[in-house]
């Protein structure tokens, strides 16, 4: 048997199965295109969904795809073992109601045996125990020896998730040989061991489950296979696991080099060098996707494996930040095959090291939590910290058990490694229960149901803002309707439209639609699938199904809108001129108010640069470059140069939008037909979002010009009070400004005099206390600072002694004490002194032994914090 590389197994499958009609189409993005059950596409069928479920119509019946995928429900086991892993390629082959069982199975047997070359004899099946028609293609139409055919029960060989299309599967294994095994009698297919491993899944769907728990028989049965990569190459290249394979080897092999060990050679070091290797591919791939590091959702899921890399690479000694040199390695195994690799490197790269340093940071945040802990642990004069708290150290800072564990033990403590395993078992448990709901109202979505049957919506939009259409289907409260009368909010499905529905980040069109029996307002437009969906409030008559129906376009409102999503495309490229090409859109949303533009960068925008997107913007509004749009091949939109943008969905056929020789972007939303009817460009705000990822709000056209308007009248007001023109409002600022310095000093002066001599006179009324000079004294009118500096001066004076003081100053209380070197040898404490009188009137404070402060936080009490204050230091000085 021929040992194929991994690429080589891609690219053969692919081909293969295009030389059998297939549309060979590349992998989706990791982020789910209009899925909300899912983080992160987590299968090969994933993000085909909505052609099984009849949300959108195929671009061929009969497709094959390289799906790259990630799963996390395991990742604590990642590294520990050498099977699971985070990030693994799925190839697939899938039939949309073309072929079946016949034509997969010997697809399947044929690719193998013949294009790989695996021997039949080391290759096993099973099948779904009630599936008698695919027993027989495989025994007698593919002449399996009936000995290697393997009923399974519905556990094993029958693919469901709760409702909807379901059915049998046929499994092939591989047998790796008796050096694998687990030697026990009877040792087969299905057992749990590692000499028997599946390889390939064909999934026959030809059911359909409905909620009285039938299963009923589709009219048009869909294939859905499902084979590993990796896995095949475990199998091909004759290695032990997933990291021997020669592309994840490559990476594995860097890391050792780094971490200067040998793999193979100790057990725990081999976790972690596992763990790095596994953890990398997974955070590369989400970040060629667009993926970017957050506190939430599949930013989490990124920031988390990113971290636990980072830290394994810390408990094999790699000094220094090292995960963009091994990010390195990851696209140097795969762009190829995936591109996006190579075009987004250098963002993939710059969010890798930003992302490093600020773990580094958190490390070191994690390392104070942690001695706050050990010592908290030895004051209750306990000897063992809560699992609890490690966890959420672990959790909270990515902080790893096993430093927590050394650190314990350097002091003297253990760690409660039970409760920790609970918190996380506790955590996983949500998790999983989160994620299976997910996955089965996936599928009970009332909404696909009742339009999964429906034809596509044709978009009219573009070339027109009316049209007349059919009405398909009315939807009222999850119920499909035949009429819907006046007064009720309704869901409404035509032929045609000329409404955008919501998508790309610009929103839903809003309108009217009527006849000569009916008039409803349109209040957004929404997609299920390629079905787009018009949210209806009847004002007059009744709507029924098969109606036609005049449908408007609220044609300001539209303008609005596309002003603002064309500015978004000059915003992006302006972007780039000033910030450099590292830039890509992390997400917009264009509404008829105003634009939101999320991208890729590192640092705040300084004013300059924000001055200058803003006037490369308007130049080219001012130019009043025509707008063009046009349909073409994906791959020849790239070659022309248009812009594709992170996490989008395109199919073969891409539209384009260009601004001249300016701009080329991929893009399905609504522009102006030239620029210059932008009107004009006007930035809001610049801010940051999360790691690497900035904010522009802006307003183009009729909103940019109310805003103009509205600092115009601002302008003038200030004028009016700084009793001037707008025009010399500036100098007359900078007069105001030196008039008021010049007063504040002369009033800083008094202040300095008027204290010095109520320094003096309180000095002078000092009274002493067990042979202790003692200043206490209650002087309003002075902020903390004042009592600071009026506190200095009679300490001065004393030489010798401490003091007391109180003040009320708009509406808030102050407390200080204070003492020369001399009585805190003696024994005295600021600090403990502050902190007894303020918890006594219900306040807290503290500080040194020479200085302490406090809020007072009822003035009311000011007399009293002063008698407090004398009846302790009577009993500190005379005891």
């Amino acid at each position: 048997m021929k040992e194929y590389g991994l690429n080589e197994l891609r690219s053969m499958f692919l081909e293969f199965f295009e030389s059998k009609g297939h549309l060979r189409m590349d992998s989706f993005s990791l982020i789910p295109h209009n899925d909300k059950s899912l983080l992160l596409i987590n299968s090969g069928m994933a993000p085909l969904k909505p052609y099984f479920t009849g949300q959108e119509t195929p671009p061929r019946k009969r497709v094959t795809t390289c799906q790259k995928c990630i799963r996390t429900p395991d990742i604590e086991n990642v590294g520990k073992t050498a099977r699971h892993g985070t990030f693994f390629e799925m190839l697939g082959n899938f039939s949309f109601g073309d072929y079946f069982k016949k034509e997969a199975i010997a697809w399947a047997w044929e690719f193998l045996t013949e294009t790989v070359g695996i021997p039949a004899e080391r290759l096993y099946v099973t099948v779904y125990e009630e599936d008698d028609e695919a027993f027989e293609i495989w025994e007698k139409t593919m002449g399996i020896p009936r000995e290697k055919i393997v009923r399974m029960g519905k556990e094993d060989n029958f693919w469901e998730i709760g409702l909807g299309p379901c059915g049998p599967c046929s499994e092939i294994y591989f047998d790796r040989g008796e050096q694998y095994g687990c030697g026990k009698e009877g040792c087969y297919v299905g057992c749990d061991c590692d000499r028997y491993v599946e390889i390939w899944n064909l999934v026959f769907t030809q059911f359909d489950k409905d909620e009285a728990g039938n299963y009923n028989r589709l009219k048009h049965p869909n294939i859905d296979t499902g084979m590993g990569l990796e896995r095949l190459a475990v199998s091909v290249q004759g290695v032990d696991n997933l990291f021997e394979v020669d592309t994840v080897r490559y990476i594995l092999d860097y890391i050792c080099k780094l971490a200067k060990v040998t793999y193979h050679e100790d057990a725990k070091t081999d976790v972690s060098i596992r763990v790095i290797t596994d953890h990398i591919r997974s955070v590369v791939f989400m970040l060629s996707d667009g993926v970017i590091p957050s506190n939430e959702g599949r930013g989490y899921v990124l920031r988390r494996l990113f971290r636990r890399a980072v830290r394994h690479g810390k408990l094999l000694g790699i000094e220094g930040h090292f995960m963009t040199d091994v990010a390195k390695k990851v696209i140097d195994t795969s762009y190829e095959a995936y591109p996006l690799l190579k075009e987004n490197y250098d963002s993939i790269l710059k969010i890798v090291e930003v992302e490093e340093s600020k773990f580094n940071e958190t490390i070191a945040q994690g390392m104070d939590m942690i001695k706050d802990l050990i010592d908290v642990t030895k004051e209750k004069k306990e000897t063992v910290i809560a699992g609890d708290d490690a966890f959420r150290l672990y959790d909270t800072f990515g902080f790893p058990l096993e430093l927590t564990v050394e650190i314990a033990e350097e002091n003297g403590l253990s760690v409660d490694t039970d409760g920790f395993d609970s918190a996380m078992k506790h955590q996983k448990e949500q998790s999983a229960e989160a994620h299976s709901k997910q996955s089965i109202e996936s599928w009970k979505d009332e909404l696909t149901q009742i339009v999964s049957k429906l034809q596509s919506t044709k978009f009219t939009g573009y070339q027109q803002l009316t049209d007349q259409s059919e009405v398909l289907c009315l939807i009222k409260d999850n119920v499909s309707e035949l009429s819907v009368s006046a007064g009720n909010d309704c869901l409404m499905i035509v032929q045609n439209t000329p409404f955008y529905a919501q998508s790309g980040g610009q929103v839903g069109d809003i309108g009217t639609v009527s006849n000569d029996s009916f008039s409803a307002v349109v209040k957004d437009v929404q997609k299920s699938g390629d079905k787009f969906i018009h949210v209806l409030s009847i004002t007059e008559g009744t709507l029924s199904v098969s109606d036609t129906v005049y449908l408007y376009v609220d044609e300001a409102y539209r303008m609005d809108v596309q002003r603002n999503h064309t500015a978004t495309h000059l915003l992006h490229k302006a972007l780039k001129i000033v910030l450099g090409n590292h830039v890509n859109q992390a997400g917009s949303e264009v509404t008829a108010d105003k634009l939101r533009f999320d991208f890729s960068h590192f640092e705040k925008m300084t004013e300059d640069e924000i001055k200058r997107v803003e006037l490369i913007v308007n130049q080219q509004i001012g130019e009043c470059t025509d707008v063009d749009w046009f349909e073409t091949d994906i791959n020849e939109a790239k070659n022309l140069g248009a812009t594709a943008l992170f996490g989008e969905k395109y199919g073969t056929t891409v539209r384009v939008v260009k601004v001249g020789d300016y701009s080329m972007e991929l893009c399905g939303g609504c522009h102006l037909s030239n620029v210059g009817f932008a009107g004009m460009f006007k930035i809001l705000s610049e801010s940051g979002v999360a790691a690497g990822v900035r904010r522009i709000e802006a307003v183009t056209g009729r909103k940019a010009y109310e805003l103009v308007g509205q600092m115009q009248e601002k302008l003038e007001d200030a004028a009016q009070i700084a009793k001037t023109t707008p025009e010399n409002l500036v100098f007359r600022m900078k007069d105001l400004m030196e008039t008021n310095s010049k007063l504040q000093k002369e009033i800083a002066e008094l202040k300095r005099k008027s204290s010095g001599d109520l320094a003096g006179e309180l000095s002078e009324a000092k009274q002493t206390i067990g042979g202790v000079d003692v200043v206490i004294a209650k002087s309003d009118g002075l902020d903390m600072d004042g009592l600071r500096n009026l506190s200095d001066q009679i300490r001065d004076k004393l030489q010798s002694g401490a003091v007391f003081l109180v003040s009320v100053s708009d509406g808030k209380g102050f407390m200080l004490a204070s003492a020369t070197k001399d009585v805190v040898a003696e024994g005295f404490h600021a600090g403990n002194l502050v902190k007894t009188v303020a918890q006594a009137l219900g306040s807290g404070g503290g500080g040194r032994p020479d200085m302490a402060q406090a809020g007072l936080k009822d003035i009311a009490k000011a007399e009293e914090a002063v008698a407090v204050a004398a009846q302790k230091m009577k009993e500190l000085f005379l005891s």
